[in-house]
């Protein structure tokens, strides 16, 4: 079984934005939701609700980020 960074997406209030991805991001994003579907037991998700936890995620484990942060 994959170890995959991200688990069962929540169901949350989103704030709306508007971005503009690589469509290598995008292609890999669907690749992503389709495999965390696999081995959540979820049908696949909208690859877009992968963003906001992939990126809460990525600051959440970025070091140099955290310092920066709680040095404001």
């Amino acid at each position: 079984m994959t170890k995959l960074k991200l688990s069962a997406i929540p169901d949350d209030r989103p704030v709306k934005i508007t971005v503009e991805l690589p469509a290598t991001v995008h292609r890999d994003l669907v690749a992503y939701a389709e495999v965390l579907g696999r081995e959540t037991g979820q049908t696949v998700i909208d690859p877009a609700k992968l963003i906001a936890p992939m990126l809460a995620r990525f600051m959440a484990t970025d070091r140099a980020f955290s310092r920066a942060r709680h040095g404001l």
